[in-house]
């Protein structure tokens, strides 16, 4: 991966700090797996940039931005470039302070300690990303503000105090308007480094889709992106809301039109029905048809 970002321009300096991290800080033999090798990665020249320097500084991330901006396949790339297991941690209304640090078991006819993912990754010196953040409850997120400032350890009741792997990193995700989204607490965000994630531009997303299918021409990706960012741009007029914009969804539907789907179909199963106001609907497959012309065959769109 090092090479991909010498590839998208990163400055050298940067690069060969990376090494040298990953010389300092080798990973435990029980937890070498848990380091990511992404398939796919993310193309934003500034957004590594910001986020490789954070990293070095010792700073935990938290990414902010719309939905299908690649937040966390961000954050997989950014623990994979630095060769650190990682913990995903996903917000729901059963995650509470237990779940998130540990909490007692029964093993072996006594009472040991169960370590939850952000234990285990304070000490393995990993890279913990949580998921949607804002949808954490307060009882949650209180128990991690000491791991997350200058003190950096973890207090475990009735055990001991843990302090965090140097290599540690905790990178926070968060999306604006979902439901059960909150407001994060001021002292919270001040923890952290924010990094507004940019929508994926037309040149990124056509690298995306030929990552993904390789046969597609590049008249047919180039179309197929600006149909997304059209959905995009009318998602921030509030012409229609962000079901439609679902990048996975329009992935998804190039692999059923290169499996013979008619286009229209494809798209309409993997985009336009993620919606289920019929008006709302229409506004998308006009969308899609001012772009794509329901004569463009299979044939048209793939070499092969």
């Amino acid at each position: 991966m090092l090479d991909k970002l010498s590839e998208l321009g990163i400055r050298t300096e940067l690069i060969d700090e990376i090494k040298e991290f990953r010389k300092k800080y080798s990973v435990e033999e029980p937890y070498a797996s848990r380091i990511p090798h992404p398939e796919q990665f993310y193309y934003g020249k500034d957004v590594w940039e910001q986020a490789i320097t954070a990293v070095l500084c010792g700073e935990n991330l938290l990414l902010v931005g719309q939905k299908a901006t690649g937040k966390n396949l961000f954050a997989e790339n950014l623990a994979g470039v630095f060769g650190r297991p990682r913990w995903d941690v996903s917000f729901h209304v059963n995650m509470d302070a237990a779940a998130l640090i540990g909490t007692d078991t029964f093993k072996g006819g006594e009472v040991s300690f169960r370590p939850g993912p952000v234990y285990t990754a304070a000490k393995a010196g990993g890279f913990a990303v949580l998921d949607e953040i804002n949808m954490a409850k307060s009882e949650a997120m209180a128990v991690l503000h000491a791991t997350l400032d200058f003190r950096r350890t973890i207090d475990v009741p009735g055990y001991d105090r843990l302090s965090l792997h140097p290599a540690t990193r905790f990178i926070a995700t968060m999306n604006y308007g979902y439901a059960g989204t909150k407001e994060l607490n001021e002292a919270l965000v001040s923890r952290f480094a924010v990094i507004q994630m940019p929508m994926i531009s037309k040149e990124s997303l056509v690298r995306l889709i030929k990552k993904h299918y390789p046969a597609i021409r590049d008249d047919g990706a180039g179309e197929l992106a600006s149909v997304f960012l059209e959905l995009h741009k009318k998602c921030e007029n509030a012409e229609i809301s962000s079901k439609a914009l679902d990048l996975r969804g329009l992935i998804g539907s190039i692999g059923l039109m290169e499996k013979g789907l008619e286009i229209y179909t494809a798209l309409d199963m993997g985009i336009t029905n993620k919606s289920f106001d019929p008006y709302e609907q229409t506004l998308i497959r006009d969308t899609i048809r001012t772009r794509i012309s329901k004569k463009m065959s299979r044939k048209e769109l793939f070499d092969r």
